[in-house]
């Protein structure tokens, strides 16, 4: 029988974190992580969207345990104290979603310097999850989900002497990497779980060809090039709802059989109930997982140091 919602356990006394919190793919996963009983940390950036999104979840479960945390991923400063928020207050994170991103939008830099689709798909995630390694590790297994793409299949290596795309950008080529950052961080980071020998888990999901406001937005924002409204076109009318597309990543999160390293997916790739997938392209997986790590350090300053954080 598919997975669904209704299969999400009871998750009383969990805290949980999801990025991209305000609409969308996150907060469909809000609303089912609340109705489970969990307490959650909407982090976004949006203010006004957030507080229209904590309303409806509120609307929908009266008693729903939330708290709000301003978050922009495309500034260390924010994610900084997003994270020193968050550890302030609670002493264990359970489950972590790094669920925020932006597609195809034209060239432009974060606020610290950062090709902006790397900088808030992936390096924003990683400092976040890097300042919340010690609560992570303080949960009984905590669970670590970063949703990757299809879009991941297109994709370019790393280059280490042209992170930010300085000698030649494209809104979807710049995508596409994003995304397989992405998946080599989920995969790096079960490694590092792996070998410090903590219980924490890092999962992968993918959404599909879902109708979210990411195809919109990049249209509006002029990235997409002439195929974007043809692609926005085709996803309003045959994408799966929010709703639908936000089952993987519900399932990497929730499942009690689900295993570190493994990846969620709709079943007909771009369709369909979540299952779990191989990870395919594995030939020098390893050695780009290593360029992300250490590309990732060198641009951010922060390490990813899960020793030290089970020593927190």
């Amino acid at each position: 029988m598919a997975w669904t919602q209704r299969d999400i356990p009871d998750l009383g006394g969990r805290t949980a974190v999801v990025t991209g919190a305000n609409g969308g793919l996150g907060l469909q996963t809000a609303l089912a992580l609340v109705g489970a009983g969990a307490h959650v940390v909407l982090a976004a950036r949006d203010a006004e969207k957030t507080a229209a999104a904590e309303a409806r979840i509120r609307l929908t479960h009266p008693s729903a345990s939330l708290q709000v945390v301003p978050l922009d991923l495309g500034d260390l400063s924010s994610v900084a104290a997003a994270a020193r928020e968050v550890l302030d207050r609670y002493v264990r994170v359970d489950l972590l979603v790094n669920n925020a991103g932006v597609m195809a939008v034209p060239q432009r830099t974060t606020a610290d310097g950062f090709e902006v689709q790397l900088g808030v798909n992936h390096l924003g995630h990683w400092a976040l999850t890097a300042h919340l390694v010690p609560a992570l590790l303080r949960a009984p297994a905590a669970r670590v989900v970063t949703v990757t793409s299809t879009a991941r299949h297109r994709a370019r290596r790393l280059d280490p002497a042209d992170v930010h795309l300085e000698r030649g950008y494209g809104a979807w080529a710049s995508y596409a990497r994003s995304k397989t950052a992405n998946l080599h961080f989920g995969l790096g980071l079960q490694q590092r779980f792996s070998a410090a020998g903590v219980a924490a888990r890092s999962l992968l999901a993918h959404p599909g060809l879902t109708n979210t406001d990411l195809q919109a937005r990049a249209v509006r924002e002029g990235g997409a090039g002439r195929l974007g409204p043809v692609f926005e076109l085709v996803t309003a009318r045959s994408g799966m709802s929010p709703f639908e597309g936000a089952r993987p990543q519900l399932r990497a999160a929730t499942d009690p059989r689900a295993r570190g390293g493994e990846l969620y997916a709709p079943r007909y790739g771009s369709h369909g109930p979540p299952v779990r997938r191989p990870v395919l392209r594995r030939l020098h997986l390893q050695e780009q997982i290593d360029v992300l790590w250490q590309v990732s350090e060198r641009e951010t300053g922060i390490p990813l140091d899960v020793g030290a954080g089970r020593g927190g």
